[in-house]
């Protein structure tokens, strides 16, 4: 009777066990990512301006299929003006172009929280835009870079958030450095849905009260008063 049992028991197990099988064998079907529009003219929204002190305007894709909450934080710091007038503190030649630090350090970046990583499979090419951080994956926050040369060794390590998809040429003269002597500066970051214009050339520097001129003791009368001979 017993034996029976374990026999039934065991054609039962035998019965369902190949579907179990396919379950567990059948692999989790892969993200599959969207691809890059360089379509400069389509969805604006998605589109980070670079005017940069070089004269040029970058147009950057961001892709927020490949990390939300990385491409929204970059808009949020964009559109507060958070990026204007930083300046790229380390161009390595032949490597990367990094800016988002308002100290010009390395060190700084906004007090927004940082952010959880979000790694993805997509190659670091030539104009990828992808997020710094420091040791921790955790510790993106504002800064970031953009690719020179292809570099796979970053791949799903740094968050690879954006590409380059108008006028890489002008990226390819940012002055290098770590930080530069005289280094390249974003004059004013934007989306590209805001309509904001180029700007070509940085604010005039404030005059400090020592630097202004002194009208002391100069009274109405005197402004009056007929020019002399």
């Amino acid at each position: 009777m017993f034996k029976r049992l374990v026999t039934a028991g065991a054609l039962a197990a035998l019965a369902v066990s190949p579907a179990l099988a396919q379950e567990a064998e059948a692999p989790a079907a892969p993200k599959v990512y969207e691809k890059v529009n360089f379509n400069a003219q389509e969805d604006p929204e998605n589109i980070l301006l670079l005017d940069l002190s070089n004269g040029q305007r970058v147009g950057i894709r961001l892709m927020s299929d490949w990390a939300p909450s990385h491409v929204e934080r970059v808009k949020t710091l964009t559109r507060q003006g958070f990026y204007d007038g930083v300046i790229f503190h380390r161009v390595i030649d032949g490597f990367m172009a990094q800016t988002g630090d308002p100290t010009g350090t390395g060190q700084g970046g906004s007090t927004l929280p940082d952010l959880e990583e979000e790694f993805n499979p997509l190659p670091h090419l030539r104009g990828t835009v992808s997020m710094a951080r420091a040791q921790s994956e955790d510790s993106a926050n504002s800064q970031f870079f953009i690719v020179f040369y292809p570099r796979f060794s970053l791949d799903n390590k740094y968050t690879n958030f954006g590409r380059v998809i108008s006028n890489m040429a002008a990226v390819d003269t940012i002055q290098r450095g770590e930080p530069p002597q005289n280094p390249t500066r974003i004059l004013q970051a934007s989306i590209a849905a805001d309509n904001k214009p180029q700007v070509t050339t940085p604010p005039p520097a404030p005059v400090s009260e020592e630097e202004a001129p002194s009208f002391d003791g100069i009274s109405v009368d005197d402004l009056n008063a007929p020019l002399s001979e």
